[in-house]
């Protein structure tokens, strides 16, 4: 803000910008050993001007001295410490820094600025300079066209990192990273590929049976810290569980397995529990620490739940993986100090074959065992809640809620969906005159704040266009167009198809940055390419989508050589090299008729309907009074139109029944 800048100029001191965030663990250890001892704190103060940034309220911030950081010292993470020139230009920094070593940090940096400021400037001007040039991709003519072989070429590169005993990456930690897997899963129905599926599935099988799972609760953590998917780190976020319950509801459309229905609905669950506002809003984060450690609301000793359980300790001990039950450190489940992090090592069919049981006498004996875990973890005292508001988050959220009714239509998700859709609409968007002027990014306690990002724009455009599909309520899809032509109009990148991550509107930091790489969000880029994607083909803008080429083909080197930081980009250029196509349903019966492609996995179309007359060039012209047609488009082409689901899939080959 501009109060620290100018403090910083006219005392002309260095600042130190720390940049964490709620469910940081080591953020709280660093705050507690070192800006919460007078002693530390009195040093700070002295020689700095200080600043406390929250990550998630301002990611632009944290791009550009994380950038600087990762320059410095080939890495980085949270707690972010960048110290920087009066002006923002960084100088120095780094992560989590013990009490001693920070102290003597800074006395070395305050040293060094009375001394040799000449110097700082310096190196502060040549490591600006290299965070404005970093990761800009520039057209390059030898790029690899936009093609299909490309997406197999990546996908064999990436194969030989999987980890096909326990699913994941052949690495630790683990973090689920929902679009890989969405993407994944896609490829592997598009090219039949079992090899693929079968690790998909793994995978999917072995996050929701692990400790990263919540087996009494619902929801996932943020990720394991080993190679089993057992111990986490406790935190849980909103965006993981937001998308993870479009990843799982959309492998359940595939393969119909009720486990992964059950995930949705737990973590759906969960979320509506812990991390939901009466005002239609979801919050942020819950930590990994209670009573300052991390973990102990989640974790149970042996005896306390064989008080708790009784004569269904047994069973629970055995379903849970604590091993036998004569005590001890024994069973998959121990981690340490005598506690034990609940997990599964199979199905509720083989566990219940192996017990003689029936699966759903089986299930019921443990929702009720569930039912008692969780009355007495009620009485724990709670992990902190980051209960600010992020537009952004809530879009994915909101989009997890679409695919959980799309699922099967069951209707509690979609009104969830519809209140927070309005929560945005009447909190987070700027309107004139019925016009869209702009977005919020943070909401807390009533109140908006924080211009939005290309982040924000670039998640509830997709929410929005999920959610019309859901139920074709037109307001939607236009305020999703809207979304977008702002977002076209001030985040655009002059000589580039790509758009930055900040508003042409926002005070200006030492770089403009762009967000390309897909992380465990995908990046705002990918994501807007996949809006103009899509829009372009509910608008008939020709121009929208040939941006979203323009935007794909900049990254196909990148695709080839490192497909998993790249899915979502993927997951569109799948639309390109595979058929694409428009459903449009159109008369009385759109919501029926609509409903019953449910039951059949689609995923490299759109949908568009209408009751009447419309002037979506999808839907327009084609209503005809008393009856509900279906007409099934590809390559600006339409097949005759029909009446019945069952006989518009005979138009689309390789759907899945």
């Amino acid at each position: 803000g501009e109060e620290a800048l100018r403090k910083a100029k006219e005392e002309n001191r260095l600042m130190l910008v720390s940049i964490g965030y709620s469910a940081c663990h080591w953020c709280h250890v660093m705050e507690r050993e070192s800006f919460e001892d007078e002693k530390v704190a009195r040093i700070m103060n002295d020689h700095f001007v200080c600043i406390k940034i929250d990550r998630e309220e301002r990611p632009d911030i944290d791009q550009v001295y994380m950038n600087a950081v990762q320059l410095m010292t080939s890495h980085g993470g949270w707690p972010l410490n960048c110290f920087t020139l009066p002006d923002g230009r960084p100088l120095y920094g780094g992560t989590y820094f013990p009490k001693e070593k920070w102290v003597d940090t800074l006395f070395a940096l305050a040293d060094l600025w009375k001394n040799d400021a000449e110097k700082c400037m310096q190196y502060a001007q040549e490591l600006t300079q290299g965070v404005k040039h970093s990761e800009l991709p520039v057209a390059d003519e030898s790029a690899p066209a936009i093609a299909g072989n490309i997406l197999g070429l990546s996908v064999e590169q990436w194969s030989l990192r999987f980890d096909n005993s326990e699913g994941g990456p052949s690495r630790a930690p683990k973090f689920p990273l929902p679009n890989n897997y969405l993407f994944l899963l896609r490829q592997a129905f598009f090219t039949q590929s079992e090899k693929i599926k079968k690790h998909v599935l793994l995978t999917l099988d072995k996050m929701m049976m692990g400790g990263i799972y919540d087996q009494a609760g619902g929801g996932f953590a943020r990720y394991s810290t080993d190679m089993l998917w057992k111990v986490p780190h406790f935190e849980k976020m909103l965006y993981d569980n937001a998308q993870l319950i479009s990843l799982y509801a959309e492998a359940f459309r595939w393969t119909k397995n009720e486990a992964y229905k059950n995930v949705v609905h737990e973590t759906a669950e969960f979320a509506e529990r812990e991390l939901s506002s009466p005002s239609g809003a979801f919050y942020s984060a819950l930590d990994a620490d209670s009573e300052g450690e991390e973990g102990k609301f989640y974790v149970w000793e042996r005896e306390e739940m064989e008080k708790l359980l009784g004569e269904d300790f047994g069973l629970a001990a055995d379903y849970f993986s604590l091993g036998n039950l004569s005590g001890g450190k024994s069973g998959m489940a121990y981690w340490e100090d005598g506690k034990y992090i609940l997990l599964r090592r199979e199905s509720d069919e083989a566990f219940a074959r192996k017990r003689h049981m029936e699966v759903t006498a089986l299930q019921k004996k443990i929702s009720g065992i569930k039912n008692v875990l969780m009355a007495q973890r009620a009485k724990r005292i709670r992990p902190g809640l980051d209960d600010k508001t992020l537009a952004s988050w809530n879009a994915l959220m909101l989009r997890g809620l679409v695919d959980a009714y799309q699922m099967e239509g069951e209707e509690k998700f979609l009104l969830r969906a519809k209140k927070n859709a309005e929560f945005l609409l009447r909190e987070m968007l700027r309107m004139e005159d019925g016009k869209v002027t702009g977005m919020w990014h943070s909401w807390k306690n009533g109140r908006a704040t924080v211009n939005a990002f290309l982040e924000d724009y670039a998640f509830v455009t997709d929410a929005f266009i999920a959610l019309y599909q859901a139920q074709f309520e037109e307001k939607w899809l236009m305020l999703a167009i809207a979304l977008c032509e702002y977002a076209c109009a001030h985040f655009g990148h002059e000589g580039s198809p790509l758009f930055c991550f900040t508003s042409d509107e926002d005070p200006a930091l030492i770089a403009r940055k762009m967000e390309i790489s897909d992380n465990v969000i995908p990046a705002s880029n990918s994501a807007m390419a996949r809006n103009l994607f899509y829009l372009g083909h509910y608008t008939g803008r020709t121009e929208w989508i040939a941006r979203a080429e323009q935007m794909l083909a900049l990254v196909q080197k990148e695709i080839v050589a490192y497909g998993a930081g790249y899915s979502n980009w993927m997951i569109l250029q799948q639309h390109f090299v595979f058929p694409f196509r428009e459903i449009a349903i159109v008369g009385n019966a759109v919501d029926k008729t609509g409903a019953a492609f449910r039951k059949h996995y689609l995923p490299n179309q759109i949908f568009a309907g209408s009751t009447g007359n419309s002037t979506l060039p999808l839907t327009a012209n084609r209503f005809i009074e008393g009856r509900t047609l279906i007409y099934v488009c590809e390559n600006n082409t339409c097949g005759l139109p029909v009446a019945a689901a069952e006989e518009a899939l005979k138009n689309i080959p390789g759907y899945a029944g």
